[in-house]
């Protein structure tokens, strides 16, 4: 079997791989929802050292920086080389709903989740209403006994 080396389709691959494409994000791939009173993502970061993971929180900015380590030796002859290497990062912009002084990270599987619970004065609450129609009533019958 004759394999041609197409230059094009190589630099498309690595292209895809490095700024990934709208079906599938760069090495960073992440879900997000509302769990209750919390907000959550999960990123995949297979492969990746925990030590080497970097969260950080910027005003209502979150930004996840890690980095896998390339662990094929230089002089390695490649057969296959799918797999992104290096420092990645992804920033979220959180909502004013979110308390991000209270933000909790579990790396375990390759998968890191991060909580962010929503901040007390965006939880729905109940407004009592008061009326002077209530104070005027109470009024009169003093009066009148």
């Amino acid at each position: 079997m004759l394999l041609q080396h197409d230059p094009f389709r190589d630099l498309d691959r690595f292209t895809q791989q490095v700024f990934g494409t709208s079906a599938r994000p760069s090495a960073m791939p992440l879900d997000a929802w509302r769990e209750g009173d919390q907000f959550v993502v999960e990123l995949d970061l297979p492969g990746i050292d925990p030590g080497k993971i970097d969260i950080d929180v910027e005003r209502n900015v979150l930004t996840v920086r890690a980095e896998r380590l390339n662990r094929m030796p230089d002089a390695a002859n490649a057969v296959a080389t799918e797999r992104p290497w290096g420092v990645f990062s992804r920033q979220l912009v959180l909502g004013d709903a979110l308390d991000t002084e209270k933000v909790d990270a579990d790396y375990t599987a390759g998968v890191l989740r991060l909580r962010v619970p929503i901040a007390e004065k965006a939880k729905p609450r109940k407004i009592n209403v008061s009326t002077q129609d209530n104070l005027v009533q109470r009024e009169d019958r003093r009066i009148d006994a």
